[in-house]
């Protein structure tokens, strides 16, 4: 995906999960794989639960967009935090400069 940025989803869960609604999840995480939008996901160990997904995408908007349709968001299950993520690398000098 060309001229994205790669945004951090954090979800803190509200409340307990139904096996629907993991399926509808994972659903939402296998098309933005299929997608070549999703750079990783998956559950976040400690207190209070909740999971790490990081994505693909050419703006704040899109992303937060994308974040909404999950459907643990909007069904309520999870709460979402979206920030952006500047990838420190060789190529970059790790961001020293």
């Amino acid at each position: 995906m060309e001229d994205s940025t790669l945004f951090v989803i954090r979800l803190t869960q509200q409340r307990p999960f139904t096996k629907e609604i993991v399926a509808a999840h994972v659903a939402h995480l296998r098309r933005l794989d299929d997608d070549g939008r999703l750079v990783l996901a998956g559950p976040l160990s400690g207190d209070p639960p909740g999971g790490l997904i990081v994505i693909r995408a050419g703006s704040e908007r899109e992303a937060r967009s994308v974040a909404e349709a999950d459907p643990f968001v909007s069904e309520g299950f999870e709460e979402l935090e979206l920030r952006s993520l500047t990838r420190a690398c060789r190529e970059n000098g790790y961001l020293l400069g």
